[in-house]
Parts: C-alpha cells; structure tokens; sequence
C-alpha cells in the first residue's frame, strides 16, 4: 500500500496518469456522441451535413475503410464529373445500401439531371445508373477528428492497446486512489478518537490533582 501511495504521490507519474485519464475521457466522450448523433438523428441531415463511415475500400486511396467522410447536401443539378457522391442504391446488388462513389457521367434534359453514373477507384466496373432523388450528398472530406477515433475504435489491436488497457489501468488506479483514501480517512479519525482520549484523560487527572490539592489545603 506505501509503494501505491508513493506511486501515486510522484509528480511524474500523476501528470502521465492525468494525460491517460484525459485522453481516454477524450476518445470515448467524442466517440460516444459520434454514435448518439448518428442514432438519435437516424443519419437525417444536420444544418445540411451528415456523417458516414466508409465499409469498404472501394475508393482507396482518397477513402479508406472506416474513414468518416462529411456529406454536405446539395442539389444534383449542381453535380459535376469527376465529384464524389453518396447514394442510396436501388438495384444491381446495392439495393438498400449506402454507397459512397465518384461521378463519371451525367445525363441532362433541359438542363437537369436525369441519370448519374458513378463507378468506385477500385471497382472493375460503373455502378447501375441512379436518379437525382437517390443522391444524398456531394463528400466534402474526411472528418479530421473522429476519423482516427473509429479507426482505433474498430482495430481490434488498437482498440486493446489505446482504449481498453488504458482505461483499466485508470480504474484501477481510481480505485485503489479511493481506497487509499478512504484509509487515510479512517486512520485520521482513529488519531483524532486517541487525541480526544488523551485529553479526556489528561482532564480526569487534573480534575485527581485538584481534588487532592483542595484536600491538603482544607
């Protein structure tokens, strides 16, 4: 228990543990509200933007698996070749599914979009031709912060090392804190309980003196 409490009273060790503690508060905090905003707004557009994570590689190199790029909505007429999209496909194997793709194509009647063709970096072929109404965004970039987080988050190493060690090693360690602490506690009250003995003691035997003083006088 000394060695603990000597462990945790150096200065270089508490500041090492303090930069953990804030760092895996930090990580989890962000984390965490990355996840409850994308519930709680079932991924609907927020003051225009929405986030997504990327499931595949695909788009390697400019997206990277578990990368989160910001999707900013926008009209489709507005679209251009050569502009990262994200959809949501219909038919040719990506029905119901997400896509995050780049523009090769766009048919235009009167000037509107009518049919947009988008293929990925990596895919041998284009993707079945999708209309304005499947278009949920033009990718603005990759989210600077988070995207690192989900990185380690879904890295199983990275996830044991960085996020999980960590954090036991700070419970713990809060723990033991506590313990200490509250022993400290319990040892100063026991010396408080002696000192107040002493006194009532030190009383009692001056109260003897005085009486045998007041005797001797009388």
């Amino acid at each position: 228990m000394t060695k603990v409490l000597n462990l945790l009273d150096n200065k270089y060790f508490s500041f090492v543990f303090n930069i953990i503690k804030v760092g895996v508060a930090f990580i989890l905090a962000t984390y965490i509200l990355f996840i409850a905003i994308q519930k709680i707004t079932n991924n609907s557009s927020i003051f225009g933007y929405r986030v997504f994570s990327v499931a595949s590689g695909s788009m390697i190199p400019v997206y990277n698996i578990n990368d989160v790029i910001l999707v900013k909505n926008c009209s489709v007429n507005h679209l251009n070749v050569g502009e990262d999209i994200v959809y949501v496909g219909k038919r040719g194997g990506v029905e119901g599914l997400t896509v995050s793709h780049r523009i090769i194509k766009i048919d235009k009647t009167d000037g509107k979009v009518t049919r947009l063709f988008t293929q990925g970096l990596n895919a041998e072929g284009a993707d079945p031709s999708i209309g304005p109404e499947q278009v949920l965004g033009k990718i603005v970039d990759v989210v600077p912060i988070i995207t690192p987080i989900n990185h380690i988050i879904k890295n199983i190493f990275g996830f044991f090392f960085l996020i999980f060690l960590p954090l036991v090693l700070v419970i713990c360690l809060e723990i033991m804190e506590t313990r200490i602490a509250l022993k400290l506690d319990a040892n100063e009250l026991m010396r408080i309980e002696r000192n107040e003995k002493d006194v009532e003691e030190l009383i009692r035997r001056e109260e003897i003196v005085k009486e045998q003083f007041d005797e001797e006088i009388i």
